[in-house]
């Protein structure tokens, strides 16, 4: 039996980046169930899936537009320094939380403190990145 879109599915994968650096993996947790076609993983990890028989295993490599998408210049926010607390110490590669005017939270990354501004990129961190994963599937339900 292969896995094709609407079946149940579970597998093991690693994912890392071009350079070798691991970004994920399910190695030593439960393995990842999704529904193959349903958008509910990246476009190209999704596409990966059909075809796969129970024990199969490969290796994708997942352009960035069918990743995380490209960086989008319209995520990088010059966000008012007086809107910050004055006792709170900002520095270039934190990570931090805003909300939008739904409350929904928005991780964002501190790019640069400046004077009256800080700069901060709302960019998913694996934005703009080739991604490699290795995929095992392990059932289809």
């Amino acid at each position: 039996m292969q896995a094709k879109n609407g079946d149940a599915v579970s597998v093991h994968y690693t994912g890392k980046l071009v350079n070798g650096e691991q970004f994920d993996s399910s190695v030593g947790r439960e393995p990842l169930a999704f529904t193959v076609g349903a958008g509910q993983m990246i476009k190209g990890f999704d596409a990966a899936i059909p075809g796969m028989a129970i024990g199969d295993k490969k290796t994708v490599n997942i352009p960035a537009a069918d990743a995380y998408g490209e960086k989008d210049p319209t995520a990088i926010i010059d966000f008012p320094k007086e809107n910050v607390p004055a006792d709170m110490k900002l520095e270039a590669g934190m990570q931090l939380t805003l909300s939008n005017q739904y409350g929904q939270p928005i991780p964002v990354v501190v790019v640069e403190v400046k004077d009256d501004v800080i700069i901060l990129d709302a960019n998913h961190h694996l934005a703009g990145q080739e991604l490699i994963f290795d995929i095992e599937l392990v059932s289809i339900n």
